[in-house]
């Protein structure tokens, strides 16, 4: 089986495994510090009543064996030992059928959290770490050639992640096709950055660019990475530089440091290292790998025919394992931001001069002079939410009462997911939302008014309401 290895990608494979482990390591921290006041016992979606009412089949996970909030954070922090591990190489000098465990248990424990996670798992990074996290179980360690099948496994998942982006924009909103979505992007994507203020008062000329090569990058790099070395590498690094311009335009939890662990499995590292012979693998372990590979090509049937449908969905699984799923971002850009602001009073009896007192969270704009915080990698649920809320009540259902339950309860859990509680005291007596409309100063208002942004009162959201 001289064909199934290539000692060329044994760098590759060591920083892509580092790299990946430590997205891992993100993702369970994520999970072990936010699960208790979302999915909780006491949770705005508790899981014991989520495995009650779905099938198995549709969601499996350990949680259906038993479910406490000491087992969940059990789970959780294992997975942040385990990960941490990986990243310090604990796993590379083991067994090859002792390495493979390892990363399966980890894509196990991580499954069993998605799959109770709802609403608040409902992003397509979570199956892109799923799905990356399954491929990597079969990539080996130092003591194997690199599986040349899993690596090409790995350029077809990159392939449908910025290819399936691509489509998405030219498919779904006009402003990608005459390259203005960019005049609007930067203030109205869900989690601005600390440098978000800036790309969004570049000239327009400049937005202009960022479509046009956003374009170029999605829809025709990735096809060479299909290509010989080294233009395969020199595609992958034109992917890598792309996800690093929106790492520092925005937060977008690990979606962007994941597709860059991707591309880096796709470099020849011999280029640069040279040589690096390695052992042949075991028999065994090339039956495996074979096996998988003709389960990941007959599982990509659907994910291609959506590629090629003109009803191209985004961010969707095809099985309850997310083996094998869809991708795609921004199919539609909003050219207007819309943020929900909670306030409270300790008023008992409202009247026209009740104070109210505002809840600020830790990621998503609320006071117009506090600069947008850098958070990603790690990702903040609550505050992503908030975001989808804005845009329709309809996305606030059925997790948005009892927030603002939580919130008249004073539940602690629920505070630690915010910045500032402005009752430290005792729970509010009331609490009302409303909508406001938010945008990014211009330089001058910035330069006259010290905020960043700007906003106006539309309506409101949810009426003063309080405990019954």
């Amino acid at each position: 089986m001289e064909w199934f290895g290539d000692d060329s990608y044994w760098l590759s494979r060591l920083v892509f495994q580092r790299a990946l482990a430590a997205v891992y390591l993100v993702a369970f921290l994520s999970a072990a510090l936010q699960f208790k006041a979302l999915i909780g016992e006491r949770g705005m979606l508790p899981v014991p009543e989520y495995v009650g009412r779905v099938p198995a089949r549709h969601s499996p996970t350990v949680f259906r064996l038993h479910y406490s909030d000491r087992f969940f954070a059990l789970v959780a922090w294992t997975g942040c030992l385990l990960s941490a591990a990986l990243v310090a190489g604990a796993a590379d000098r083991l067994p090859l059928g002792l390495t493979m465990a390892w990363w399966a248990a980890l894509w196990l424990l991580y499954l069993s959290i998605v799959n109770v996670g709802q609403t608040w798992y409902g992003f397509g990074w979570e199956t892109l770490l799923l799905e990356t996290g399954f491929l990597a179980v079969f990539l080996g360690n130092e003591r194997t050639q690199p599986p040349v099948l899993v690596l090409w496994l790995l350029r077809w998942l990159l392939f449908r992640v910025e290819f399936g982006a691509g489509l998405i924009k030219i498919r779904g909103d006009t402003c990608w096709r005459n390259l203005t979505c960019l005049y609007f992007h930067h203030e109205t994507q869900p989690m601005p950055g600390p440098l978000s203020w800036f790309f969004q008062n570049l000239p327009r000329p400049a937005h202009r660019v960022e479509a046009a090569a956003n374009h170029v990058v999605q829809l025709g790099v990735p096809v060479l990475l299909f290509t010989p070395q080294p233009v395969a590498s020199a595609a992958a690094a034109l992917i890598v530089v792309t996800q690093l311009w929106l790492v520092l335009s925005g937060n977008f939890s690990w979606l962007n440091w994941l597709t860059i662990v991707l591309a880096l499995s796709a470099v020849d590292s011999s280029l640069v290292t040279g040589a690096h012979p390695l052992p042949a693998a075991p028999l065994w372990y090339g039956i495996v790998v074979i096996a998988v590979t003709a389960l990941v090509l007959a599982l990509s049937y659907r994910p291609t025919r959506n590629l090629l449908s003109r009803r191209q969905a985004m961010n969707r699984s095809y099985d309850s394992l997310h083996l094998v799923n869809s991708y795609g971002a921004f199919g539609t850009v909003s050219r207007i931001r819309h943020e929900l602001v909670v306030e409270g009073t300790d008023e008992t009896t409202l009247h026209d001069g009740t104070v109210w007192r505002e809840y600020e969270f830790k990621g998503k704009p609320g006071d117009v002079r506090r600069i947008p915080r850098q958070f990603a990698p790690y990702h903040l649920r609550l505050d992503w939410m908030m975001w989808f809320a804005a845009l329709s009540p309809a996305y606030a259902h059925p997790w948005f009462l009892p927030f603002v339950e939580r919130l008249l309860e004073g539940d602690r859990a629920t505070l630690r997911l915010l910045r500032r509680n402005p009752f430290p005291d005792a729970p509010p007596a009331h609490v009302r939302v409303r909508l406001y409309r938010y945008r990014f100063t211009t330089r001058r208002e910035r330069r006259d008014t010290g905020a960043w942004w700007d906003r106006t009162h539309v309506r409101e959201f949810l009426a003063p309401t309080r405990l019954s």
